[in-house]
C-alpha cells in the first residue's frame, strides 16, 4: 500500500476540514498517483470532495464506522480487518489519501509514502506523523524545490517540493 499527503514543515495536513494549501501542480500530481487505482480514503476527506463524491476514474474505499453510511459510487468498509479483506492481498494498486486518522490507522500497512512538502508552517488541527523522525522510514527521493504560482496557488508565496518515503523496517 501506498500514501499521498500534503505537509507544511511542521507536519500539518490540514485545518478546520481543509487543506492547508492548494497547489495546481500538487493536484496534477496526486492525480497522476492515484489514477486509475484504488483510493483509501475517510468520510471526512469524501466530505471535502466537490459535491462530496467519491473520485472520478478511481475505485474509491471509504473507512467510516457510522452504521448504514452509504456512498453510491464507492466501497464502505467498518475498519481495517474489513479493508485488507476487500483488498484480498491486493494492496499494490491501494493508496491512501487522508484524512489524519486514517493515515495513522493504515501507515504500519504502507511501504510507500509520496510526500508535497510546503516550505511554510501553517496553523493546522490535524497532523501526519514525521516520517523523518520515524527510524522505519527513510526519505529515497527529494525533488528540487518549486515556486508556487501566484495565478493558480495560494498562498502564492511559498515554495513546495516532492519527496518519496520508502518503509525500511517493520519497526513502528
Amino acid at each position: 500500500m501506498q500514501l499521498v499527503v500534503a505537509v507544511d514543515n511542521a507536519w500539518g495536513i490540514g485545518n478546520a476540514g481543509a487543506l492547508l494549501a492548494h497547489v495546481r501542480a500538487d493536484m496534477k500530481n496526486f492525480r497522476a498517483l492515484t489514477a486509475g487505482k484504488t483510493v483509501i480514503l475517510g468520510s471526512k476527506t469524501l466530505a471535502t470532495f466537490p459535491g462530496g463524491n467519491p473520485l472520478p476514474k478511481r475505485r474509491n474505499i471509504i473507512l467510516s464506522r457510522r452504521p448504514g453510511f452509504v456512498v453510491p459510487g464507492a466501497e464502505v468498509v467498518r475498519g481495517v480487518p474489513e479493508l485488507l479483506d476487500l483488498l484480498s492481498g491486493d494492496t499494490e494498486d491501494a493508496v491512501v489519501i487522508g484524512g489524519a486518522s486514517v493515515y495513522a490507522e493504515l501507515l504500519p500497512y504502507c511501504t510507500e509514502a509520496f510526500v508535497t512538502r510546503f516550505d511554510k508552517t501553517f496553523v493546522s488541527d490535524a497532523f501526519f506523523p514525521d516520517l523523518d523522525a520515524d527510524p522505519a522510514w527513510e526519505r529515497v527521493q527529494t525533488g528540487e524545490w518549486c515556486c508556487a504560482d501566484p495565478e493558480t496557488d495560494t498562498p502564492s508565496d511559498m515554495r513546495y517540493r516532492f519527496e518519496t518515503y520508502r518503509r525500511i523496517s517493520e519497526g513502528q
